[in-house]
């Protein structure tokens, strides 16, 4: 999430000389990414209301972009960095509907239109529990704290993932053997259990990218008010807050997404799951802080789309894009009308 959080704090707006001193006021950085944050949360809210999932990395850059139009106009936002941001988002649901619809379709052919496919899902079933586990061991190994605590090179880590993957498949493969029955209910039963991994690699994948867009804010207002603060601190912070948030309205968007778009089933879930998680998880190894809300409602367009243009529904997806272009001005809007509150106040 750190690599996340520092595109935010440091690659959006030119608050730093080329010696790292602020150049800014700390009062108004303090404030600005107050209202920055505060803009975010609003609005995101209000849109969760409305059972739209709209992203929260939106929001927030939009927020920080606002600050910064208003206390030093155009020249203090880095427009590139910002470009290759957006172009992210715009390539981040693309991106996620291509993996969701290649790997729904694979699990058809091999799986679902197999003479056999309760045998055909327990052979490919610990392949796909190995591929997810040997790339969460992956990524928490690369360029983390416990990378850097344990000081080995990319091919011992490499060969911890593997070792991982290889226990998890055989735990899978007996976990799935026990499975008795046929017909395509059978299928659904063993994918379900699947899922319930890649749903949490989703989640793993969601706090290494979302977690730090939220707390960016947070970490730059407590920095200059405290001094140097942990990000890891932050991070837990954040992540708190998500598992309040989707234990109060996380329905609302869950509705939208898993049953207006498109008819889902664990096959198709899992699917989608694990499309939408490894595209976040790389971006988030790159600092890019792109959407998770995006690249999941990709996927499942995608996996839609695998069975035909009628098995979507366009009036919902037309909706949704909508509500993804008003984001970015709405937040800037937001936060500017707060920062100049904010000013008056304090």
């Amino acid at each position: 999430g750190k690599h996340v959080t520092d595109t935010i704090q440091k690659g959006i707006l030119n608050i730093y000389s080329s010696g790292g001193e602020l150049i800014l006021p700390e009062h108004n950085i303090m404030l600005g990414f107050l209202g920055a944050l505060l803009s975010a949360g609003i609005f995101v809210t209000l849109a969760t209301w409305r059972e739209l999932p709209v992203s929260t990395t939106h929001a927030v850059i939009g927020g920080v972009i606002g600050f910064g139009l208003v206390q030093g106009g155009i020249e203090l936002i880095k427009w590139k960095t910002v470009g290759m941001v957006a172009t992210s988002w715009i390539l981040s649901p693309l991106v996620g509907g291509i993996i969701a619809f290649i790997m729904f379709k694979i699990i058809a052919y091999f799986i679902l239109a197999t003479k056999e496919p309760v045998k055909s899902a327990k052979k490919a079933g610990p392949a796909f529990i190995g591929l997810t586990i040997f790339i969460i061991f992956l990524s928490i190994f690369m360029k983390t704290r416990v990378g850097d605590l344990l000081g080995y090179d990319l091919k011992a880590y490499i060969f911890l993932s593997f070792l991982a993957s290889f226990i998890a498949s055989i735990a899978g493969f007996f976990l799935l053997k026990k499975t008795k029955g046929k017909g395509y209910d059978i299928v659904e039963g063993l994918f379900r259990r699947l899922q319930i991994m890649t749903s949490c690699y989703v989640a793993f994948s969601h706090g290494a990218n979302d977690v730090a867009n939220a707390v960016a804010p947070v970490g730059i207002v407590l920095a200059l008010a405290w001094g140097k603060i942990d990000a890891v601190y932050m991070l837990a912070l954040g992540g708190v807050g998500i598992a309040v948030g989707i234990t109060t309205w996380g329905y609302k968007v869950i509705r939208t997404v898993g049953g207006k778009i498109t008819a889902l089933t664990n096959t198709r879930g899992f699917a989608i799951d694990f499309s939408a998680a490894t595209v976040v998880l790389v971006a988030s190894k790159l600092g890019m802080p792109i959407s998770t809300t995006h690249t999941v409602v990709g996927a499942v367009i995608g996996v839609g789309l695998a069975r035909g243009l009628d098995a979507v529904d366009l009036s919902v997806i037309k909706k949704i894009i909508y509500s993804w272009l008003l984001t970015l001005p709405a937040a800037a809007i937001i936060a500017i009308l707060i920062y100049r509150g904010l000013l008056l106040i304090f």
